[in-house]
């Protein structure tokens, strides 16, 4: 089997990462679960406040550099980091950014409409446009083709990150690169805890491990979906990451691991167990998690060891997504508030 490296070689690739992230160990968390805890902080990649998006738009915008691009045209959820984070790679890079805020997250408050990424993406200076569904992918990339021709039409290059499957999973290539990123810092682990959404970060990171040797279980845990339809969703992405770096998908169905329990109340909703899970990483370890990725994760881990599938005295960890700007937009939602002096 070729290196990571040499696999990665033939995708254009931009400089967006300020460097390796850092991993550090949860040291009272660790004594207060029983576990040898260990977070991988990819919500410090660098560029307008970080997260995983920054290590997937590294091969969507190199793809798009080599195209000659002058747009970037992305769609996601109205506090989309993806989006956010996009805004930012195309100002880096000088091109325009279009982003198509879908409506998956119903009956929120205006503050989710105007705070948090939206600011974020309004200061990197985003065009923006609408998508009233939520649970439409094919329609919602449909819409950016539409907007593309536009685009092209007026004389400009426009270069589409699409949402839907059946496109090659260039972002997943990422998180190939932030697996084995990962496992030169720590060695090796006895289970790892990742959010698994559209699939890029849970497939390539799965992929990245594998590749580097490591056969302990991946836990993705569904922040979208269901468990099974989240396991179907990973097979697919995997399977098409396979075929796009060449190489055989290097584990079986029964490598897909999914864990729907932190899921309720849905997308982009923080359940009982999200909140006291973000509220304890911080008031354990001063590590702030968002409510739609990062908090569900470890809520995740949570569920897990308290069911046995993840045991005490292992060696554990957790991928940090990043997403912190979101806590902005829901702090209505959350509801928390000042703790009394003691």
């Amino acid at each position: 089997m070729p290196r990571i490296d040499t696999l990665l070689s033939a995708f254009p690739r931009a400089s967006l990462l300020a460097g390796p992230t850092p991993l550090e160990r949860l040291n009272r968390l660790s004594a207060e679960l029983d576990t040898d805890l260990w977070i991988k902080r990819d919500d410090l990649t660098g560029l307008s406040f970080g997260g995983n998006k920054t290590r997937q738009l590294e091969f969507y915008i190199g793809a798009a550099r080599a195209a000659a691009a002058d747009t970037i045209l992305i769609t996601g959820a109205v506090q989309s980091n993806f989006a956010r984070t996009a805004a930012a790679a195309a100002a880096k890079y000088g091109m325009q950014a279009v982003l198509q805020r879908e409506e998956r997250v119903p009956d929120m408050d205006p503050l989710y409409h105007s705070s948090g990424n939206v600011f974020l993406s309004d200061i990197l200076g985003a065009g923006v446009m609408s998508y009233p569904g939520g649970e439409d992918e094919a329609g919602a990339d449909a819409a950016l083709e539409t907007r593309a021709e536009d685009l092209r039409a007026e004389g400009r290059n426009p270069y589409i990150i699409p949402l839907g499957l059946g496109h090659p999973p260039l972002g997943a290539l990422g998180y190939v690169q932030g697996g084995a990123e990962l496992v030169a810092q720590i060695g090796g682990f006895d289970a790892a805890v990742v959010p698994s959404g559209s699939g890029a970060t849970h497939a390539g990171f799965l992929t990245g491990v594998r590749l580097a040797g490591i056969t302990s279980p991946v836990f993705g845990i569904c922040v979208r979906r269901d468990a099974a339809l989240q396991k179907e969703r990973l097979g697919t992405v995997a399977d098409a990451l396979a075929d796009l770096i060449g190489i055989p998908r290097p584990f079986g169905s029964d490598g897909i691991l999914t864990w729907d329990g932190a899921l309720a109340p849905g997308y982009g909703r923080a359940g009982p167990a999200t909140r006291a899970a973000l509220q304890r990483m911080a008031r354990a370890e001063g590590i702030l998690l968002d409510p739609v990725y990062s908090a569900k994760t470890f809520a995740g881990l949570l569920g897990l060891l308290e069911e046995g599938s993840i045991r005490k005295g292992q060696k554990v960890l957790l991928l940090h997504t990043g997403g912190l700007p979101a806590l902005f937009a829901y702090q209505n939602d959350l509801g928390f508030g000042g703790a009394q002096a003691p």
